[in-house]
């Protein structure tokens, strides 16, 4: 039985190749640094846990004896806290290289159209070095270029077209006349197959895509026929300062480790279009991809893919309500402590006590406000808000009962926090 190893083994695009190379006959194992999602994945392979770019030649020699095929399916949008396109993509393929130099093994590079050494974003830069690196060794190799890669689960920037796709009323457009082409995962994962097979020339690269492409307009426009969203009210279109603020915002925020699809690096590849030749591939013999009509009708929406449409914009949305929240009156209550100290103090609480319940409470709540921002400790965050929130709800039946009946509802008002919390806890994956 010939083997394979699959390199980001538990994302989007190498889940799908090891469960195509494992119905194909190979013996599959996934290479990849985190059991948790490894676990989560789902798939019935071995692991193998290595952290890509920290792993030398000498380790991936011994990892990979006797290895037939290797696919790199490992990959980066944007250098942040956990990512290092240059790591990712260059570096850790020159480990590789070094390491199979020699070795029968064929390597499946999953690349991405439109990478070049002068593209506007590092993303595709250091992916074309990768690229180059390989196609400069004397490996049996092939790679493979998708294009907008569409399947039953999003993610990342399928994730956004889906979100996009389902905003209320108002066809909210980015770049709406930029070309987009699609790719049906299961082609992919086909191709892949195809390749690990031997059933197309080696040492050649292929984009792999549907034959057409229409404007992002046009495509957000058919993701909501597929969810079954009746049609847009008006159309308004987002101006460009307007678009570079957004990527510089979620830059911002993919320092505190979260991986938005809305980063500079996405943006900038969108407007300058995603698009690729798939004449390459299908003269060589592949089979042509699915045109992006016959991708979406062989996956039909169900409410599921609506729910996460709508919760995909709405879940930041909770986080920075719930940030603004509690913050908010944490501070509030440390600029005012006595007031809150009084509070108590006026149903028979000791002077110092309220006091230390006062500037105690104001430091934890601004501590969750602020840890909820931060994508390690957002999901510990909100269950800490909960489990805070319902302290104080306690507390005041107990110690201050008449407070439930303020005109102004101080803890009544606290009562749509703790739902609100429980949701982003839930929605959040924990990592």
């Amino acid at each position: 039985m010939p083997r394979a190893f699959v390199l980001g083994g538990y994302g989007l695009i190498g889940a799908a190749c090891c469960r195509a190379l494992a119905r194909a006959g190979f013996d599959v194992t996934a290479v990849g640094r985190s059991r948790a999602a490894a676990a989560q994945s789902g798939l019935a392979v071995d692991w193998l846990y290595r952290d890509l770019v920290q792993t030398d030649a000498a380790t991936w020699r011994a990892d990979l004896a006797g290895a037939d095929v290797v696919v790199n399916a490992a990959g980066a949008l944007q250098d942040g806290p956990r990512d290092d396109l240059d790591g990712v993509h260059d570096r850790a393929l020159a480990a590789l290289i070094d390491a199979l130099d020699g070795s029968a093994t064929r390597v499946l590079q999953i690349s991405a159209a439109g990478v070049s050494p002068d593209a506007p974003t590092e993303f595709f830069r250091s992916k074309a070095r990768g690229d180059a690196r390989l196609m400069a060794s004397a490996l049996d190799w092939v790679i493979l270029r998708p294009t907008l890669v569409l399947a039953p689960a999003a993610y990342g920037g399928t994730a956004l077209l889906r979100a996009q796709a389902a905003t209320p009323l108002v066809h909210l457009q980015v770049f709406p006349d930029a070309p987009v082409q699609t790719v049906a995962l299961s082609d992919l994962a086909q191709a892949v197959v195809t390749a690990a097979q031997g059933g197309i020339p080696r040492r050649r690269v292929y984009d792999l895509t549907e034959a057409g492409s229409r404007s992002f307009a046009a495509t957000t426009t058919r993701m909501r026929a597929w969810l079954g969203l009746p049609d847009w009210r008006l159309s308004l279109t987002l101006p460009r300062p307007l678009a570079r603020l957004t990527g510089r915002i979620a830059d911002g925020l993919g320092r505190l480790g979260w991986r938005s699809p809305l980063r500079t690096n996405a943006l900038v590849s969108l407007q300058a279009g995603i698009t690729g030749d798939p004449s390459a591939w299908e003269t060589a013999g592949g089979a042509p991809c699915l045109a992006l009509d016959q991708t979406l009708s062989a996956m039909p929406a169900t409410p599921q893919d609506r729910w996460f449409a709508r919760m995909y914009l709405l879940l930041p949305l909770a986080i920075g309500v719930l940030a603004l929240f509690w913050t908010a009156s944490g501070l509030i209550a440390l600029a005012q402590p006595q007031r809150s100290a009084d509070v108590l103090i006026l149903r028979g609480t000791a002077p110092g006590l309220a006091m230390a319940i006062a500037l105690a409470g104001g430091v934890a709540d601004v501590a969750l406000g602020l840890a909820i921002l931060w994508r390690r400790s957002a999901r510990a965050a909100a269950l800490g808000m909960i489990a805070v929130a319902g302290s104080y709800l306690l507390g005041s039946l107990v110690f201050t009962p008449d407070l439930w009946l303020d005109p102004m509802g101080p803890m009544v008002k606290v009562l749509p926090s703790l739902p609100l919390a429980l949701i982003v806890a839930s929605l959040i994956e924990p990592r």
